[in-house]
Order: C-alpha cells, then structure tokens, then sequence
C-alpha cells in the first residue's frame, strides 16, 4: 500500500498535514510568524508622519542659511522609511529577530509599573510646566524627576547636576543653535 503524499505536508514531521501541529509550532498563521512587520508598519507610519510635518513647516522665523529646520526632519523620516522597507525585505525572506539576551534583564520579573508610571508623570508634568516656568526650571525638574524616578537618591548632588544640565541644554539651544526655548523667569538672567 503506497503512502500518499500530500505536497504541503513536505519537511513535516511525519508528513502531517498542514493544519496538524508539528514539533516546531507551524501551525501558526502567517502573521504570527512575521510579527515583525508590525514593527515596519510602525516605522513607516513614523516616516511619513516626521516627512509630512517637516514638509509643512514654517521657517521664515528660524533660517539662517542653506541647513535650516527641516533638514534633520528630512533626513531622519527617509532614514525611517528606508529602514522600514530593508527590514520588512529581511522579514519576507525568513529573518527573525534575536531573543532578548540582556545581561542585567531579568524576564521573568514583572514590569515595574511604579517607575513606568511615575516617569510618564514626569514627563507630562515638566511638559506642562514648561511654559510657565519656562525649560531651565521645568528641565531641572525633569532631569531631577526621572533621576528620583530610576533610583537615585541623592538629594546632595542630583538637584545640582540637573539644574546644571538643565540651563547648559537651554544656552546651547537657545543661544547657540538658535532654537528658541522659553525662558520663563530665568529669560532676563540668561
């Protein structure tokens, strides 16, 4: 009696079938085994969105010469795209992404959701006290906040070092590159 040979059930165990589940897993769906694409999708949508806002932007106020404002917009949304589509090729032809092989991450530990937190309010925090404050108070707060935040503890120090962060960032923003940033009470001082 001859065995008959289904041609999707070649390199199979056994010869199953292709819904039947093999050694491996293979009877995921196609997307499953190419989640990487939601990564190109993300990166593309980013792209387009980082192009599109560099491509409308206003900046009679800001150029200085030939380089202006949308040069780093432009750059970095081609070099989204372009990514986007060189890992969707390495996806399509069978490349797989490496498995998280940190050496001070555990996995099995679960998220620490209070730092999580406490960072996002952070950051929103310092977002929306950056214009009445103006950035070099709401910047030392957030370089102060996210270093209380991740675990730093030193009340001595790490206030001095994020209100020194904090004020060199503005002057070489500010006065430097000619990114105006607002100053809030420390404008005429600064």
């Amino acid at each position: 009696m001859s065995a008959h040979l289904d041609p999707s059930s070649a390199g199979r165990p056994g010869g199953a079938p292709a819904g039947t589940p093999g050694r491996s897993g293979e009877n995921r769906s196609w997307l499953a085994r190419h989640s990487e694409l939601g990564v190109c999708a993300l990166l593309s949508v980013l792209g387009v969105l980082v192009l599109t806002d560099a491509l409308t932007m206003d900046v009679d106020i800001a150029r200085r010469g030939p380089v202006g404002p949308t040069t780093m917009p432009l750059v970095v949304g081609v070099a989204l795209l372009l990514v986007a589509v060189l890992l969707a090729v390495d996806v399509l032809r069978g490349g797989r992404g490496e498995a998280e092989a940190g050496e001070d991450v555990d996995l099995s530990e679960p998220t620490d959701w209070r730092t999580v937190l406490l960072l996002a309010g952070i950051f929103l925090g310092s977002a929306v006290l950056i214009e009445p404050l103006g950035f070099p108070v709401a910047g030392a707060l957030l370089f102060w906040g996210s270093a209380y935040a991740l675990g730093s503890r030193r009340t001595d120090r790490d206030p001095l070092i994020a209100a020194v962060l904090s004020v060199v960032t503005y002057v070489v923003f500010d006065n430097l590159l000619g990114v105006p940033l607002p100053g809030g009470p420390l404008m005429g001082v600064l």
